[in-house]
This record gives structure tokens, C-alpha cells and sequence, in this order.
């Protein structure tokens, strides 16, 4: 049985830009969970109340149906998926770069998918690896241990991730087998058995959600933004650590490649609204030149990251 919603945040005066919401959450392209076909996007998830296939297209309205046990809980929380808890009410250009972009990035709204756990996972699976091993070792695990998605997303072969129970019962030596190193996995594991508490931070105030993320061992700032800028709605979430992030938004704006302590002096004018300058930075300014062979990110190196 199909359910249905349809739904456009208030105050936007364009229709919602489903690639800019959904866009951070499909980790490579070869990603089971998220996925984009044309102008549509179809998702296979795990809610509380259990998986969902969903099929959003755009328009003057977001449309979105669902099918599956999570079906009711995924339409329910439409409105914050497409950036209902973001207000970017005193945002203001504080570089021509970002002047440039802000006007077709004014209908931009941060998403929270309040699925903490959910994206928590290929957060730390990313963490100290290049993006190619990480989106590797998660379509491995989730197409491993995951279940077909309800309705016509699993007739298209996706899958929806593992319940934290299920995160945490897959065995050591699988996560080897997809290239994710103790250090990694522990993360996981160990936060599977807390993730009722995680699934809390979606109702929590920033500063609190950040506190009990980071209270986790082998979570840092990096991981902790990836996770706010997704589940919770976080404008501000910048991603310190990030490989690129310094490079492209320092190179962007001054045209030299600097560090994080650069890139948190350029973005402190944003208070409050840094992630999203950073992602309009991104967009607009692009990446610096390469001038030799790519290089090789170290791997498997535990860390709070």
C-alpha cells in the first residue's frame, strides 16, 4: 500500500532543490540507500518504526510516497527532511564569493532526518579513509546485512541499512572483509548499544547533541558535524578535519590553500550559519588546481575524529 504526502517548506519562494537536501546523504554512486533517477530521488531507510521505500519528486510541492512498516514516520517527518528546522533569518554575504552564490542559494535549507544512528554510521566508516574506500566498505555492509527495500525501491534492487542492533552484531571479521579496521568498527559497535540515547539528539538542543556525540569514544569534532549537517539541521556544523573542506573554501576566498585554523577565521562572520556559507563556498568557488599526482590518504589510523 502506498502512502503519500506532498509538502513545501514555507517562506520558499522556488521549489525545494532535492539534490542540494538529499544530495549529502548518498555516499558514493553506487549507494543501496539513496539514490537519484533524473529529477527524482528514491530512498531505502530504517526508521524506529521500521524500513521504508520512498520515491520523492519535485515540483511546485515536494511529493513524496512511501510503502513499508517506516512509511507513516518517514511522511510524518517530510517537513524536517526538507529543511523545516532551519531558519537562515540573519544570514548575511560577508564575501563577494558568497554574495555571488547566495542568490540561488537562498531556498537552500539545511535537512535534519532526525535518523541519527543512520547517518552516524557512514559517518565513522569515512573517517581518515578517501571517500572511494568508505562508500565501498558501507555498500559491502549495508547490501550484506540489510533487507530489501518495501515496495518499488526494492524492486529496484536498493536496500535499507541495518538497525543499530544490526550494526552491531555484524562480526569482526566481516567488517575486515569490507576493508573497515577495528578502530572504525569498535566506534560502531559501541554506539549501537547507546543508540536509543543518540536517537534522542534529534530532539535536542545543539549544544546538547553535540555534548552527548562527542561523548563517544573515537567521535571528534569531524564526525559530529557530519552528523548535525544531516540528522539534526545544523547550519553552523562545519566540518573541521575534513581533507578538503580547508583547502577549497581558504583557496576560494583568498586564493591560497590554508588550514582549518584559516577556514574557522573566514567563516566566523557566519556564526550560526557557517555550514551553510561553507556550502555555498563550495558550490560557487569550487576546488584549488592539482598540481601533481593525487595523493594517498593515510588509512586506519584510530583517532577522535
Amino acid at each position: 500500500m502506498t502512502a503519500t504526502r506532498r509538502h513545501q517548506p514555507p517562506g520558499l519562494d522556488a521549489p525545494v532543490s532535492l539534490d542540494r537536501v538529499l544530495g549529502p546523504f548518498r555516499r558514493g554512486a553506487g549507494d543501496p540507500t539513496s539514490r537519484r533517477v533524473g529529477r527524482d530521488w528514491w530512498l531505502a531507510w530504517t526508521t524506529p518504526d521500521g524500513p521504508v521505500g520512498a520515491h520523492l519528486v519535485p515540483g511546485d510541492e515536494v511529493t513524496a510516497h512511501a510503502w513499508g512498516a517506516g512509511a507513516q514516520w518517514f511522511l510524518d517527518a517530510l517537513p524536517d527532511l526538507l529543511g523545516g528546522r532551519d531558519d537562515p533569518t540573519g544570514f548575511e554575504p560577508h564575501h563577494d564569493l558568497v554574495a555571488a552564490g547566495w542568490p540561488s542559494w537562498s531556498g537552500y535549507r539545511v535537512p535534519a532526518s532526525r535518523l541519527v544512528f543512520q547517518v552516524f554510521v557512514p559517518a565513522v566508516i569515512e573517517q581518515r579513509v578517501t571517500g572511494r574506500e568508505a562508500f565501498s566498505s558501507y555498500r559491502q555492509l549495508v547490501t550484506r546485512f540489510g533487507e530489501p527495500a518495501p515496495g518499488p525501491a526494492g524492486e529496484q534492487g536498493m536496500i535499507c541499512p541495518p538497525t543499530a542492533s544490526g550494526w552491531g552484531s555484524v562480526p569482526s571479521w566481516a567488517w575486515l572483509q569490507a576493508g573497515v579496521e577495528g578502530a572504525r568498527s569498535r566506534v560502531v559497535v559501541n554506539a549501537a548499544k547507546v543508540a536509543g540515547r543518540l536517537e534522542e539528539c534529534a530532539e535536542l538542543d545543539r549544544d546538547a547533541a553535540t555534548r552527548r556525540l562527542r561523548a563517544l569514544p573515537g567521535v571528534g569534532v569531524w564526525t559530529t558535524a557530519e552528523v548535525a549537517q544531516r540528522a539534526l539541521g545544523d547550519a553552523d556544523a562545519v566540518s573541521f578535519g575534513d581533507y578538503h573542506l580547508a583547502r577549497n573554501v581558504t583557496w576560494s576566498l583568498t586564493g591560497r590553500i590554508g588550514d582549518d585554523a584559516e577556514l574557522a577565521e573566514l567563516v566566523a562572520p557566519y556564526a550560526g550559519h557557517r555550514f551553510r556559507a561553507c556550502r555555498i563556498i563550495s558550490a560557487v568557488g569550487g576546488a584549488p588546481p592539482r598540481r601533481g599526482p593525487r595523493r594517498s590518504l593515510p588509512t586506519h589510523l584510530p583517532t577522535r575524529f
